[in-house]
C-alpha cells in the first residue's frame, strides 16, 4: 500500500522561489505541493482550502506577514505543521513564529536534504531549527546576550505585543524613523518593517498614524 504523502503548501511572495521549492519537492517520493499563495492573506484562506499538512511560510510578505498568517491558521486549524522559510537570522523572529505555532524555522539558503528532512520532522511533530539558526542562539546563550524579561504588571497595554515589539511600537510613537529605530535596535530596516507589520496584525490598526496614536493614547511615550 503506498504511503499518503505529505501535502505542502508554498506561501512565499517571491515566484521565483516558490517554482523553485516547488520543483525540488516534486521530484521528492512521497510529498505533494497541493497549492501556493503569494502573500498571508492567501496563506490563510489557501490553507483553510486545502487542508496542507505542511506549510512553507515566508516571514516577510506583503499585506499580511507569515507570523500573523501562522498566528491566523493555527488559532483553527492547529494540527497543521508550519515550516518559517526566510532570509534573517533574527533571534526574535524566531520566538515570535514559535509563539505564533510555527514548528520549524529554517533559512532560505537551506541545501535540498536539509529543506526535505525538515518537512518530514515537523510533520512528524518536532520542533525543529536549521543549523545556522541553532548556532546563531547557541552564540547567543554562551555569551550570555539573552536576558529573562521581567513580566509586566498586570493591565499594562498592548499585552499582546512581544517586548521587542512594544519597543519598536515606542520608538514609533516616539516619532523615530524605520532606519533611525534600525540603528538604535541594532537590526535591519527590513526586520524593523516587518515588527511593524507584526505590530499593525496584532493590534488590527489601520497605519501606522493609528498605531502612533493609539500607543500615545495610551501612555506609552511617557
Amino acid at each position: 500500500m503506498t504511503p499518503t504523502p505529505i501535502k505542502i503548501l508554498l506561501a512565499d511572495d517571491h515566484r521565483f522561489f516558490r517554482d523553485g521549492v516547488r520543483s525540488l519537492l516534486e521530484s521528492v517520493a512521497g510529498f505533494e505541493v497541493v497549492g501556493e499563495a503569494g502573500n498571508g492573506e492567501q496563506a490563510v484562506s489557501q490553507a483553510a482550502l486545502l487542508k496542507p499538512d505542511v506549510i512553507l511560510m515566508d516571514v516577510q510578505m506583503p499585506g499580511l506577514n507569515g507570523v500573523e498568517a501562522t498566528r491566523r491558521i493555527i488559532a483553527t486549524q492547529p494540527q497543521m505543521a508550519v515550516l518559517m522559510v526566510t532570509m534573517f537570522e533574527d533571534t526574535d523572529l524566531v520566538v515570535a513564529a514559535m509563539r505564533a505555532g510555527a514548528r520549524g524555522y529554517i533559512l532560505k539558503d537551506a541545501g535540498e536534504d536539509e529543506m526535505t528532512r525538515s518537512i518530514r520532522a515537523v510533520h512528524s511533530g518536532e520542533a525543529l531549527f536549521g543549523p545556522a539558526v541553532a548556532r546563531r542562539l547557541l552564540s547567543i546563550v554562551l555569551d550570555g546576550k539573552i536576558k529573562v524579561a521581567p513580566p509586566r504588571p498586570n493591565g499594562a497595554p498592548f499585552e499582546e505585543l512581544s517586548d521587542r515589539e512594544l519597543g519598536v511600537l515606542k520608538m514609533l510613537s516616539l516619532g523615530q524613523s524605520v532606519s533611525s529605530i534600525s540603528e538604535t535596535t541594532k537590526l535591519s530596516a527590513k526586520t524593523v518593517r516587518n515588527y511593524i507589520s507584526n505590530i499593525l496584525g496584532k493590534l488590527h490598526a489601520v497605519d501606522r498614524a493609528d498605531l502612533i496614536n493609539r500607543a500615545r493614547a495610551a501612555g506609552l511615550t511617557e
